[in-house]
């Protein structure tokens, strides 16, 4: 694999907050989105995921606990755990997540 600008390839998107998977490492996708300031609705996964803001912040409600993850600052979403984004969110985000089973969401 060659040398990917995370920057460049989330600018590259068609729509914010549609992701593009950058390679694999293990069972785990990584991924890259460019987010916008509107809201996300909440989700949960039957796996960890880890959210990594290169640039803006990411604005979160964590099973109703307000956070925000800021340039070069990760969050760690733990398997089950709700959580969705608030309005004002922006810049790019790298998403690191492992494949679901057959019975996750």
């Amino acid at each position: 694999m060659s040398v990917v600008n995370l920057l460049r390839a989330a600018a590259a998107l068609p729509d914010a907050w549609s992701s593009r998977p950058l390679g694999e490492v293990g069972t785990a996708c990584v991924k890259v989105l460019r987010m916008d300031e509107l809201p996300v609705e909440e989700e949960a996964h039957g796996t960890a995921e880890v959210l990594l803001v290169l640039d803006g912040r990411l604005q979160l409600s964590v099973e109703d606990t307000e956070v925000t993850v800021g340039q070069g600052e990760m969050y760690l979403v733990a398997a089950g755990v709700r959580h969705a984004v608030r309005p004002g969110s922006r810049g790019t985000l790298v998403i690191v997540e492992a494949a679901e089973g057959p019975e996750g969401d």
